[in-house]
């Protein structure tokens, strides 16, 4: 088949090299002229494991093509996927003008029938303003489905290749036709494509986002609990994991979750509960206790100090918001960084993937109380405090002996509960986690 996919970010690059790795002819299109040249040299602009091999393969063997011309790309096409940014805008719902602006594009471009996907996550109800649009440009018939991507940073190329679930949000059979002969060579080992009605698929994304973040400020809040009455979350975590009903899955505590999906996601479906008259109320609390959870690490650092950071240096391990992405979004790794330095105190900080963002994202922060290093050993180098904000697996099983010495402090900071508390504490560490009672 022949596919266009516009937008190259995470869910577009990913999606249109998987295609074109089962023999489709895949055309992605972005209007960053950059952006595109770099993909055409085969850079890739985004840290995804794996990603990288799997579009210079389709590029090399003349499956993966890269155009910021929408009008080349979309003629003859069998099916289009609109993988564009939704970002919140100031009232909290999804920004649709970039999904709305390539329906037009393509409406305009279309020669003969097509099916044209909402990859992007985007509110209940967006399926038919996809149409009109289209329909207002285009002179040849269409169908419009919601196809919700379910990819995991990090682990995105694997999620998408091996999916869960395909949803495919459709309302008339050639359309589902279509979408299914692509997705057929995903799902040999078992039929796992949900056909259902493009309203329930665009609720569907965001129900899911919701309710996984749910589970995280649940057992943070829980985790917070735990330290007040002396009990230890990870205990906690495990015995309620165990039970088949909740499953192990996103019950980890932690310093708060960020990306670009969960905290965007869940403010959209909040703004689309109002628009409706539903408070949901849920989801609200989630983004609330997310938001507070961001300010614990750097409250227990002042705390162990006192209150004043001047004059200390803090190494931080970890800045993307997790761990195998350069992806700095909502990161709480920011959020402490800027409370360290309200604080007074000097950040040294190190991650093996974002360190480009997080320079382009601080500016002049960097050089002005901002350091950062080229390892982790570097940044904890006279430190009189480090602090883990990212689980990257390299920082699991550090040198607590080397630590011990190289730091001109004995405070450690785990925000994911990694370390082995009793290892740390015979070293006479100073030792917080979150939610670690004992």
């Amino acid at each position: 088949m022949r596919v266009a996919v516009i937008g190259t970010g995470y869910v577009g690059l990913v999606a249109g090299a998987g295609f074109a790795s089962f023999g489709n002819d895949v055309t992605c299109v972005d209007i960053d002229a950059d952006r595109v040249a770099r993909l055409k040299n085969g850079e890739i602009p985004i840290y995804e494991p794996g990603l990288d091999s799997l579009v210079a393969r389709n590029s090399r063997e003349g499956r993966l093509h890269f155009t910021t011309d929408i009008s080349k790309a979309v003629p003859g096409v069998d099916a289009v996927f609109i993988a564009v940014g939704t970002p919140q805008s100031e009232t909290g719902a999804a920004d649709l003008s970039y999904v709305l602006a390539a329906a037009r594009d393509v409406g305009k471009s279309l020669t003969d029938w097509a099916v044209v996907a909402t990859k992007s996550t985007v509110p209940v109800g967006t399926a038919d303003k996809v149409r009109e649009t289209l329909s207002a440009h285009a002179e040849v018939e269409f169908s419009v489905a919601s196809n919700p991507e379910f990819l995991k940073e990090g682990d995105a190329v694997n999620d998408f290749m091996k999916p869960d679930r395909v949803i495919l949000g459709v309302d008339d059979d050639r359309a589902t036709r279509v979408l299914r002969s692509l997705y057929e060579p995903f799902v040999r080992t078992g039929d796992r494509i949900m056909v259902m009605d493009p309203r329930s698929a665009e609720l569907t994304k965001y129900a899911a986002n919701a309710l996984l973040a749910s589970r995280i400020s649940f057992m943070n809040q829980i985790a917070m609990l735990a330290e007040k009455v002396g009990a230890d979350v990870e205990t906690v975590r495990l015995g309620v994991g165990t039970d088949a009903r909740i499953g192990p899955k996103f019950l980890f505590a932690g310093p708060g979750f960020g990306g670009s999906c969960f905290p965007k996601d869940i403010r959209a479906l909040i703004h689309t509960g109002a628009e409706h008259g539903v408070e949901m109320s849920i989801v609200r609390t989630t983004d609330d206790i997310n938001e507070a959870q961001k300010k614990v690490l750097g409250d227990r650092v002042k705390s162990h100090f006192g209150g004043d950071l001047t004059g200390k240096t803090i190494a931080v391990w970890g800045l993307a918001f997790k761990p195998k992405t350069d992806d700095i979004r909502e990161a709480p790794a920011l959020v402490l960084i800027d409370d360290l330095l309200a604080a007074g105190a000097t950040v040294r900080a190190y991650d093996p993937e974002a360190m480009p963002n997080v320079a382009a994202e601080l500016g002049d922060k960097v050089g002005n109380g901002v350091e950062l290093c080229e390892g982790p050993y570097e940044a904890a180098q006279g430190a009189d405090a480090l602090v883990l904000v990212t689980e990257w697996p390299q920082f699991r099983r550090p040198d607590f002996r080397r630590l011990r010495t190289d730091m001109n402090g004995q405070a450690l900071f785990d925000g994911r509960n990694i370390w082995n508390v009793d290892e740390v504490r015979r070293l006479e560490f100073s030792f917080y986690g979150i939610g670690r009672g004992r």
